[in-house]
């Protein structure tokens, strides 16, 4: 009886989509928002986000102008009350004429899972509250790439902050300050109100590369500002790492750092795939910025090479999913592998329209045969993975400020069918691989 009302809602679910693409007319861009740093004491905190940082823990990022602000954080389970504390470490950078404030990472725990904490960074100014994840199934993904700072940046804020998500990934191109160091700033705090009481887990893109031949390296930045759990994960850098939620591994993955077999991206990712168990988490979700399977004109072959390198890898592990930014588009694809359909391949998707100040990328090529649904709006996703078996995707358009639900989609596990056991003797190949 499930299994026919899982096809029911399905069918109903993929049938929604064909009726409401025709009436739509899509939306131009937004101006970018003035948001004005704050004018609060140099010892407040600013710019607070919150991210996994090892099993039940969390880390806390901020700011102060303030360099001699601790990097303590006072936190507990009833407001104004913190019966617990934390140290953490501060750092700062320099980017030719502009000096950041202080940055403090403070990692908190050991938390309870699914529970609200309060907290106050470095131990003044507003109370936070932030709620872990759960420790098993259902968990709530939000997901959205090429955020920026404009108009459509605060309409997917907003409708992200109601769709009661656990927490959030973010496939890349955040800020948009490119090179402009207060945008970093102006971002922080624009997603402060959502940052910081949800995880948000990010990886890098284009736009947050900021390099400057001979005078300064990429990702300073990025880096020093959003500190993800790359150690806890056993990677050596920030621009790749992996974490477990509830019965799901999450790869973040580097489409702008080296990529090939020899790598240490490459190497550090056979080294974690090896030590998933399908028993423990049944799912299994890459995240990049560079798309590997586009039918829109924008940034045609650009991820040819990551593809190359790690698609074979990615597909004899079994991974679920593939959740890509960069085209100012949505695309969703059918399962898929090795440039066409296939029932043990991934599900790709392409989300990079969260709001960015560049536009929506409106041309698409002829429609490939693995593609499923596609669509140039703004707009933001929502993964619910239900149990070890079914998940719900949905992508949800920014149609005059309300969420549409203009694509859904039920999509079962790989761990749940024979696809494990016939890829079994390619994956311990490419494992033990020199």
């Amino acid at each position: 009886m499930a299994s026919k009302l899982f096809l029911i809602v399905a069918v109903v679910a993929a049938a929604l989509p064909f009726a409401a693409v025709a009436d739509y007319v899509r939306p131009p861009p937004r101006p970018i928002l003035n948001s004005s740093l704050s004018s609060l004491p140099p010892s407040i905190p600013q710019q607070v986000h919150i991210s996994l940082a090892g099993a039940n823990h969390m880390r806390i990022s901020w700011i102060t102008p303030d360099e001699n602000a601790p990097s303590l954080v006072v936190y507990g389970t009833s407001p104004n009350n913190y019966p617990f504390k934390a140290q953490g470490e501060s750092t700062s950078y320099r980017y030719l004429t502009y000096r950041s404030g202080m940055i403090h990472h403070t990692v908190i725990g050991p938390l309870r899972d699914n529970t609200t904490y309060f907290y106050k960074c470095s131990g003044v100014g507003p109370e936070f509250q932030l709620r872990t994840p759960p420790s098993k199934f259902p968990v709530t993904f939000a997901v959205t790439g090429d955020l920026g700072q404009t108009g459509w940046t605060k309409s997917t804020l907003d409708h992200t902050a109601k769709s009661q998500h656990d927490l959030l990934l973010l496939p890349g191109d955040l800020s948009y300050a490119d090179y402009l160091q207060p945008g970093w700033d102006s971002f922080g705090q624009l997603v402060q109100p959502q940052a910081s009481a949800r995880p948000w887990m990010v990886t890098q893109g284009n736009h947050d590369v900021e390099h400057i031949p001979i005078l300064k390296r990429g990702f300073i930045a990025y880096n020093a500002r959003w500190k993800m759990p790359y150690q806890e994960s056993g990677s050596g850098s920030n621009l790749f790492y992996s974490f477990d939620v509830a019965g799901v591994h999450v790869l973040m993955l580097g489409s702008y750092t080296d990529y090939d077999v020899n790598s240490d991206q490459y190497i550090w990712l056979k080294g974690d795939l090896a030590k998933v168990n399908r028993g423990n988490t049944p799912w299994i979700i890459a995240v990049l910025h560079v798309p590997w399977y586009n039918s829109n004109t924008a940034h045609q072959g650009e991820g040819d090479g990551m593809m190359a390198a790690m698609e074979p890898l990615l597909n004899a592990a079994s991974v679920d999913m593939v959740l890509t930014g960069h085209v100012h588009a949505y695309e969703r694809t059918k399962r898929v592998y090795n440039g066409k359909s296939d029932p043990c391949g991934f599900v790709h998707i392409t989300i990079g329209d969260g709001g960015n100040r560049e536009g929506l990328a409106s041309k698409y090529k002829e429609q490939p045969e693995w593609s499923a649904f596609r669509e140039a709006s703004f707009g933001h996703g929502v993964f619910n993975v239900v149990n070890t078996t079914h998940a719900l995707w949905g992508w949800h358009r920014n149609d005059d400020d309300q969420p549409v639900a203009a694509d859904k989609v039920w999509i079962n596990s790989l761990s749940s069918s024979g696809c494990l056991a016939k890829k079994k003797k390619e994956l311990r190949k490419l494992l033990l691989a020199p």
